[in-house]
């Protein structure tokens, strides 16, 4: 996720800078040949370019709203798994019986909260494509770990583990069949949220439409000299470069929302959302030591003002 701090414009235009090159020498290079060469002195009517601006922009405005809509749905369910996170963890601590003290049923609880966060940190780091095992084992037993590796999906072999306890608390009468049925809907919440995830994660936004809006903003770039150089002259290349700037700039915008589980500044906060459920879950059971002693190094840098 972006940090709150201001973005460098080296690195805003430097998503754009073999673009902004290219356009930059060819505006120049039309202002230079129709000045000294009458023989290219061509132009075309301004409105043109202009109506040609006008479409790529209602078509710029639709691609943009369509990738934050994306971007935004996967707030939304990260959200959601933030509020099923905690209340999985209230129904386990809470609705599971401990009259008489038993030191077993408080290690199976402090076991099944422990076991939800690193479920949230598996999903988070599938999801951008890095190991899903990775610091698991601070949260989870190693007969946990045996059985997940067993399995492709880990975040789905988490969610039966979590399945497996829920059965044998009900065996052992440390909850009743009510108080089951509705921790197991929120098992099934997460299982949704989890899904709906991979669903944003998998779904790739359409080709053709990315390349034809791309098509047609550099066939805009193109007309534009020969449309602003009769009025403007010299003064047609910063305008040029200003105008192109600006519909590259919302392009590439709509480009990194349209995927907010690919390890980019404008990601989906994952990492940051797990932190936060790992600290009220850590909150929950009184154990504030596990979120403390954890290392603060990032996943993943992706520069000095980014952490995932």
């Amino acid at each position: 996720m972006l940090l709150r701090n201001n973005i460098p414009l080296t690195y805003i235009f430097g998503k754009i800078k073999k673009e902004l090159l290219f356009v930059i020498a060819y505006s120049i290079g039309i202002v230079v040949l129709y000045q000294n060469f009458h023989v290219t002195r061509i132009s075309i009517p301004v409105a043109v370019p202009a109506l040609l601006g006008t479409v790529i922009s209602l078509l710029l405005a639709f691609r943009s709203n369509q990738a934050y809509d994306r971007w935004w749905e996967a707030r939304i369910i990260w959200g959601s798994i933030v509020n099923d996170s905690r209340t999985l963890s209230r129904q386990i601590l809470y609705l599971v019986e401990n009259t008489y003290g038993s030191d077993e049923i408080e290690r199976f609880k402090a076991k099944f909260v422990k076991r939800q966060i690193a479920w949230c940190y598996a999903l988070s780091q599938s999801l951008r494509g890095f190991s899903p095992y990775k610091g698991l084992e601070r949260y989870m037993s190693e007969d946990d770990m045996i059985f997940i590796k067993r399995h492709r999906n880990v975040t789905l072999s988490i969610l039966e583990l979590h399945a497996m306890d829920l059965r044998k608390a009900l065996n052992e009468g440390w909850i009743n069949q009510y108080q089951q049925i509705e921790i197991d809907k929120t098992l099934t919440a997460l299982c949704n949220h989890m899904g709906a995830s991979q669903r944003i994660k998998n779904t790739i936004f359409p080709v053709t439409y990315s390349k034809y809006i791309n098509m047609s903003i550099h066939l805009f770039i193109v007309l534009l000299p020969f449309g602003l150089i009769e009025y403007f002259g010299y003064m047609e290349v910063p305008l040029v470069v200003a105008l192109a700037t600006f519909f590259l700039l919302v392009e590439k915008m709509a480009v990194h929302l349209q995927d907010p589980f690919e390890n980019k500044p404008t990601d989906t906060p994952t990492t940051t959302i797990c932190r936060t459920i790992e600290c009220d879950l850590c909150q929950m059971l009184d154990d504030n030591k596990l979120y403390e002693d954890k290392p603060q190094t990032e996943l993943a840098a992706v520069g000095s003002y980014y952490i995932l």
